[in-house]
């Protein structure tokens, strides 16, 4: 399939970006990367592209800056290919497009902050045991030892920010959190939450609840795009819905939670999961 190439003169922003993005292939190829397959055998066995086309999208892609070869294997040549600034910048593209496949044609096309249990973004969360989370530019939920439990919120509302769907139970979900530390890290786990979240949001958020642990912002949607996380979108955001991952210090998802009906159990049932991952004393 060739690409359409827009006039360099046209301003519509949409037809200069399907002339860089708008190819089923180049957009899968993008999903991979994103989600740490960054070699060209990774790309061939996941997508199920042939190599010639492969090819074709890799050097296209490289081309019009979304994608950066790099050399990884001197003798012989190998390469790898990595997200350039702009290629991060499309990531919100992807994210959209789960989002949109998820509701319109997975779904029942009524948007959710949560899903229901056959739901297909289910079955994607639990794929993710034995997946590993990639090393991220912006953000880097996983610690380098022992377990770390990143639980993912949509965000709540503060003093002068917007109220969100299920936003009041975030205050309850990282206080229980807090209050439950000691019990993560007696069984060497750290935790650390995930929204997509403004710093700013979540340093006020953090500081009016006590939370002592760290709040990380996937506002660049890197970690969502990366690992597939299921969205929604509320106040004009794309925000996380409420999923739990326990990550092990290789950076393994050893277990997941999704969806999650009871916040305050929630807390309960990552605590489990430690305990069951945790070497013995």
């Amino acid at each position: 399939m060739s690409r359409r190439r827009p006039d360099p003169g046209d301003t519509c922003g949409i037809a200069q970006a399907v002339g860089v993005l708008g190819d089923p292939w180049s957009l899968l190829v993008l999903r991979d990367i994103a989600g740490g397959r960054t070699r060209f055998d990774q790309l061939v066995k996941e997508t199920g592209i042939s190599r010639k086309v492969l090819t074709e999208r890799l050097e296209s892609l490289v081309a019009d800056g979304v994608l950066e070869r790099r050399a990884y294997h001197q003798h012989p040549p190998r390469f790898e290919y990595v997200l350039t600034a702009r290629g991060r910048g499309a990531l919100p593209v992807l994210a959209a497009l789960q989002d949109f496949g998820d509701a319109w044609i997975l779904g029942d096309g009524r948007p959710s902050a949560t899903a229901a249990i056959d739901a297909a973004e289910v079955r994607r969360v639990d794929a993710l045991v034995g997946e590993r989370v990639p090393h991220l530019v912006s953000l880097d939920p996983v610690t380098a030892a022992g377990l770390t439990v990143v639980y993912c919120y949509p965000g709540t509302g503060f003093p002068g920010a917007d109220e969100v769907p299920a936003g009041v139970g975030c205050t309850l979900e990282s206080c229980t959190y807090r209050d439950r530390l000691g019990d993560f890290e007696a069984h060497g786990a750290t935790v650390v939450g995930v929204s997509t979240q403004r710093p700013s949001e979540q340093a006020e958020f953090a500081r009016l609840n006590g939370i002592r642990f760290p709040l990380l912002s996937d506002a660049a949607l890197e970690l969502t795009a990366a690992l597939r996380l299921p969205t929604f979108r509320a106040g004009g955001t794309t925000r996380l819905k409420r999923l739990t991952l326990v990550v092990d210090h290789d950076r393994v998802v050893r277990g997941t939670l999704f969806p999650i009906p009871d916040v305050t159990g929630s807390v309960e049932d990552a605590l489990a999961l430690v305990r069951g991952l945790a070497p013995s004393a």
